[in-house]
């Protein structure tokens, strides 16, 4: 497809599948957290590819900022 998103990404199917399955090898070659937080993040960027979703670049990023950043203060406690 090559509907345009606001942030100028086109959708790319092409894009998505390959992001997607990186993130599913990394899942599988390496079950560490730290893989599994790589993983978290290619499968998130696949979203902007995805024309299905209603995501941008910049809503992706400071997602997985805050993601990221929780992460590495040990979690989110309650």
């Amino acid at each position: 497809m090559t509907d345009e998103a606001d942030d100028g990404i086109a959708s790319d199917d092409g894009k998505r599948d390959v992001l997607r399955e990186v993130a599913d090898d990394l899942r599988e070659q390496d079950g560490s957290d730290e893989a599994e937080r790589i993983a978290a993040v290619v499968h998130r960027v696949s979203d902007i590819y995805d024309e299905n979703e209603e995501t941008d670049a910049q809503h992706v990023y400071l997602n997985m900022r805050n993601i990221l950043q929780i992460s590495e203060q040990g979690g989110i406690e309650r």
